[in-house]
C-alpha cells in the first residue's frame, strides 16, 4: 500500500541514502505493506553504484513523460539490477495527451505491468477520466505537496474519487499523505488528507469522510468492516507515495490497526 517516495520533496533522500533504507524496510515489521521503490526516468543513471548484484532485483515503479517512456523502460529492462513493476506518466492536460499515454503504455509495457496516468485539476478533469475509462490505467490523484495550493480542499478530492468511482477506474494517490488521518501540520500550516480518509472515501465518495477526524471513530470504523467491503475498497485506493514509509505504519500500529511485531 505504501509506495517509497523517498527520492521525492519533502524528504529528498540522497540516492545513496534511500536505495539501502528502501532495503531494509522491506525486511522490517510490516514490510509486506510497502511497495516498490519509485524513480523518475531522469535519475535512472544514479541507481546503478547502490545496486546490490549479490540481492534480487530492486522492484521500482518508473515516473516518466509518455515520450521519455520507451528509452527508460529499455534502459531498465537492460539492467538486472532493477526489476519494473508500474509505471506512472506525468500529469495530461486535456483528452488527446491521454489517449496519447495511454497508446505509447500499451505499447511499450508488457499488459501486466499496472500503469497510473496522473489526473490534472482543471476543468478537463473529467474529459482526462473519459479517455482512461476502459483502458486498464490508473488515475494518479495528486493530494498534496511543497505549497498549500497542491493540497485539493475535501471538496474537489471528494469529487475527482466519486469521478473515478463512477468509471470504474482504480487510483493512487501522490504527495500530502503523510498521515492515517486528516490533521493540519503545525510546522507548514498546511491541511493533510489522512490515507485512512481516503480508503474510506473510496467505498463513500463524498466529502464526509475526508473531512473526519475522529481518530479513534475511524480506526473502529474500519475494523469493522468486512473482508468484501477491505477488497473493495483496495481495489479502488490502490497506494499512495510516501517520503517515510515508517510513517503510515507508525500511525496503523498507534491506532491497534496493526500489530506491533519486531523488526525481522
Amino acid at each position: 500500500m505504501f509506495d517509497d517516495a523517498a527520492l521525492f520533496p519533502p524528504g529528498n533522500a540522497p540516492m545513496a541514502a534511500a536505495v539501502p533504507a528502501h532495503r531494509r524496510a522491506l525486511s522490517a515489521a510490516h514490510g509486506e505493506l510497502l511497495g516498490p521503490f519509485v524513480i523518475p526516468a531522469a535519475r535512472l543513471a544514479e541507481i546503478d553504484p547502490h545496486l546490490d548484484p549479490d540481492r534480487p532485483p530492486l522492484d521500482i515503479t518508473l515516473i516518466a513523460a509518455p515520450a521519455d517512456l520507451p528509452a527508460a523502460a529499455g534502459r531498465i529492462a537492460d539492467n538486472p539490477g532493477l526489476r519494473l513493476v508500474a509505471v506512472e506518466t506525468s500529469v495530461t492536460v486535456d483528452a488527446d495527451q491521454t489517449r496519447f499515454a495511454v497508446r505509447t503504455l500499451a505499447a511499450t509495457l508488457p499488459p501486466d505491468i499496472p500503469r497510473a496516468v496522473e489526473i490534472p485539476r482543471t476543468d478537463r478533469r473529467d474529459e482526462v477520466l473519459d479517455a482512461l475509462a476502459h483502458t486498464g490505467c490508473r488515475a494518479k490523484l495528486r493530494t498534496g505537496g511543497v505549497r498549500a495550493d497542491l493540497f485539493p480542499p475535501p471538496a474537489e478530492l471528494a469529487a475527482t474519487i466519486r469521478a473515478c468511482v463512477e468509471r470504474d477506474i482504480p487510483f493512487k494517490c501522490t504527495a500530502g499523505l503523510h498521515n492515517a488521518v486528516r490533521h493540519t501540520d503545525p510546522a507548514t500550516g498546511f491541511d493533510h488528507h489522512g490515507f485512512l480518509n481516503v480508503l474510506l472515501a473510496a467505498l463513500d465518495p463524498s466529502e464526509a469522510p475526508l473531512r473526519r477526524t475522529d481518530t479513534a471513530a475511524i480506526a473502529a470504523d474500519l475494523r469493522g468492516w468486512s473482508p468484501s467491503d477491505a477488497a473493495r475498497a483496495r481495489s479502488i485506493f490502490t497506494s499512495f507515495g510516501t517520503c517515510d514509509v515508517a510513517e503510515p505504519v507508525h500511525d496503523l500500529v498507534r491506532l491497534g490497526l496493526l500489530p506491533e511485531r519486531i523488526t525481522a
